[in-house]
């Protein structure tokens, strides 16, 4: 699954274990200080939704340990500050890994109060791999096109497939990127973002990351906390749990979310006719499922192409009743054309989720060590699917190149950090994508940090998405510095907002337009499978 800023399709991942120092292959913080980088030019990219942004770009080394080596380029943006007090650049990132974060720039600054994002150069950015940096991967063009194996290994031969499709994809990424590959991780992330502070004249960068962005803010703060102004971290990725222990969380935490969804749709019988008993109305899903499974709709939508579509609804529940009226369509109707049409508009992967699910494997992959023996997948992901089938094994297949991934793998980081100035963290209680245990944890580990709570929400990347609590407070950090402080678990809490009610138009099986959302995700919407 993927780390992720707002959400519509994806998943994130984590892992569990000791943790330890980084290794010596993956360098040091001190390999990125011998880096020379030259001054970005900054050129008019503005776009519709953004019309000020700026485009430019960066070289950095592909091995930090080898400074004058071979370069890549990474692409960057930026909404430039318009106020007199300027507090420096603000680097962004929607998560992951393996979101392109160039419009993320024009997202914050439009989002954030006019006053406090006046102050910021606001700098979004693509990391090693993705979009418009380059080389940007793209391992196995097409890996997610329908229909796909049916995710849950009923059977020997859906087994097989799936897992021939697994290490299809690893053998593609190691024939195709062998020199590249070993170069794209958390660790060598970081190291960018230091280029990039550097190339921006800089001497400490503020940052505000959603789901794996805050592990990769976590990871720059631990390597760089001399560096670091201001951190803001929204939707937190549990450090203790990258990255297989945090997808089997996850799967938890998305059977709760869509059976949070089922429940608001017996609700509203009296729209969707679906039953009044959420377990009547789950069982009704399980069932298109099964039937999607032998005879897929419009010839793509099959059982692993449902799971794409309706875990949209597990990051955000805005797409609720987006996805009701297409699967009451379906069931009450028998008119499959509405759910052809929302996979086409959300579920389908491109070729951005081709690059996207690309990096996010390297990084993932290569970050830490995943089993090998694929007996111990299969033990631990049955007895999950036993108490949360929902997403457990579409997840499972999603990580599965982990088990025959090419490149040697580095070692967990101990995030533990007191040398950082006051940091802001923000989790939902009832968060799939990156469980609360993340925040709280992340919140002991940075001895400085104000955890602020949205107490029942469930959606993933919250600030910016129509929290009034939420965001005052990351307004007034951003403005001044200043944290609440408490004295219990939370620093602060705020109560989330209204569940969203049924859309009021009679098609509105067949409506498709962008739900209001949070960027966290929004970088991940049409995205195949599961990301932070």
């Amino acid at each position: 699954m993927k780390n992720s800023a707002a959400v519509l399709c994806g998943t994130a991942v984590v892992l569990a274990g000791t943790l330890t120092a980084a290794p010596a292959e993956a360098g040091t913080p001190t390999s990125a200080n011998a880096v020379q980088t030259a001054k970005v030019t900054w050129k008019k990219c503005g776009t519709d939704d953004y019309p000020t942004l700026e485009c430019g770009s960066v070289k950095v080394p592909l091995d930090y340990a080898k400074p004058q080596g071979r370069k890549i380029t990474l692409a960057l943006s930026r909404v430039p500050h318009t106020a007199k007090r300027f507090q420096g650049p603000l680097l962004v990132n929607p998560g992951g890994p393996g979101s392109s974060g160039l419009t993320l720039a024009g997202f914050v600054a439009s989002g954030l109060p006019k006053a406090a994002a006046a102050q910021y150069d606001v700098i979004g950015f693509d990391p090693r791999g993705v979009g418009k940096s380059q080389p940007a991967l793209d391992c196995e063009p097409g890996y997610f096109n329908p229909v796909r194996p049916a995710s849950v290994p009923s059977t020997p031969a859906l087994e097989k497939a799936n897992l021939e499709r697994a290490k299809s994809f690893a053998a593609a990424c190691g024939r195709k990127y062998s020199d590249v590959l070993p170069y794209v991780n958390t660790i060598s992330a970081v190291k960018d973002m230091d280029s990039i502070r550097k190339s921006l004249g800089a001497k400490k960068i503020n940052y505000f990351g959603y789901s794996y962005g805050t592990y990769l803010g976590q990871i720059y703060a631990k390597f760089f906390p001399n560096r670091v102004r201001r951190l803001v971290l929204d939707s937190i990725t549990n450090p203790d749990k990258v990255w297989y222990d945090g997808n089997i969380e996850q799967d938890y935490g998305f059977d709760a979310r869509h059976k949070a969804f089922m429940a608001w749709i017996a609700k509203y019988d009296s729209t969707y006719k679906l039953g009044t008993d959420p377990a009547v109305v789950e069982a009704k899903w399980y069932t298109m499922q099964a039937e999607l499974a032998k005879n897929p709709a419009g010839g793509k939508v099959g059982a692993a192409e449902l799971v794409n579509l309706f875990i949209n609804g597990g990051y955000y529940n805005g797409y609720w009743p987006y996805l009701a009226p297409v699967f009451a369509a379906y069931v009450n109707d028998h008119n499959p054309a509405p759910l052809v049409k929302a996979f086409d508009t959300w579920g389908a992967t491109d070729a951005s989720g081709d690059n996207g699910f690309s990096v996010y494997s390297a990084v993932q992959c290569q970050d830490v060590s995943w089993p090998r023996d694929w007996k111990q997948w299969e033990k631990d992901n049955w007895a999950v699917y036993k108490k949360a089938p929902f997403s457990t094994w579409a997840n499972a297949w999603y990580n599965a190149p982990c088990a025959f991934w090419p490149t040697k793998t580095l070692k967990p980081v101990n995030v533990a950090n007191s040398k950082l100035p006051p940091v802001l963290l923000f989790q939902a209680t009832n968060d799939a994508a990156t469980p609360y245990q993340g925040g709280v944890t992340v919140h002991r580990l940075l001895k400085h940090s104000s955890l602020v709570v949205e107490q029942g929400g469930g959606n993933h990347s919250i600030t910016l998405s129509g929290n009034a609590c939420l965001d005052k407070y990351l307004a007034t950090y951003l403005t001044d510095g200043t944290v609440p402080r408490g004295h219990g678990t939370a620093d602060a809490i705020c109560q989330k907002n209204p569940d969203p009610k049924p859309l009021s138009t009679a098609t509105s099986a067949m409506r498709t337009e962008q739900p209001a959302t949070a960027p966290g995700g929004s970088p991940l919407r049409g995205m195949s499978g599961f990301r932070g």
